[in-house]
């Protein structure tokens, strides 16, 4: 069984997402180092958000992979999987959620490509557990796998105090970006905040 591990980054952008459209269906596209997804183990380096609105807009989501695969490529990662978080508190299987036609197409040209289920009943301002939940593509399937994030306490710790604080309003997603252009979806000057934020914990 493969041991997938989400770095801070990652799984703050992930849970972010979902807290900022509490409301809505997320979805976004997960990154790994080059060459990762070679081996069934890896770790999940970033994630970005792509739509909040309407999750099956192909043309949209055919830009947003392009521009994604550019810009990882420019920072030796690859697209390594997909995630998403559905609206409905219960749906938190890899059946109920959304988007998994596009986690089927990165499944066809990533090795051991992975899908991120948002759990929505371990989401809070005070989280004891990780609220994602990972599957495998193996032999054309969805394996469950276990999922290890990284610096697990601290993590957990550090999200539910920037949640407390309303820290993700600070993130942009596709649709922020197709809004306003001067949005940015990648979130840079939320990763370098991250980045300091994090080592604090």
């Amino acid at each position: 069984m493969a041991d997938l591990v989400i770095s801070p980054r990652a799984y703050t952008k992930i849970v972010f997402h979902a807290a900022k459209y509490p409301h809505c269906s997320v979805n976004g596209l997960l990154l790994a180092r080059k060459d990762a997804t070679k081996s069934r183990n890896y770790e999940i380096i970033d994630a970005i958000p792509l739509f909040h609105i309407c999750l099956h807009v192909t043309p949209m989501a055919e830009v947003a992979l392009v521009q994604v695969e550019t810009a990882a490529a420019d920072e030796d990662l690859q697209i390594c999987g997909y995630y998403s978080a559905a609206e409905n508190f219960n749906d938190n299987t890899l059946e109920k959620a959304p988007g998994v036609k596009l986690a089927e197409k990165i499944a066809e040209n990533i090795p051991n490509a992975c899908f991120a289920v948002l759990d929505n009943r371990a989401m809070g301002l005070n989280m004891d557990r990780s609220a994602v939940k990972l599957w495998q593509s193996v032999d054309n399937r969805w394996v469950k796998v276990a999922g290890k994030l990284s610096q697990g306490e601290a993590t957990l710790s550090a999200v539910s105090t920037l949640l407390q604080r309303g820290a993700m309003k600070d993130l942009s997603d596709f649709d922020n970006y197709l809004d306003n252009t001067e949005n940015d979806w990648f979130n840079s000057h939320l990763n370098r905040d991250l980045n300091q934020i994090l080592a604090m914990y």
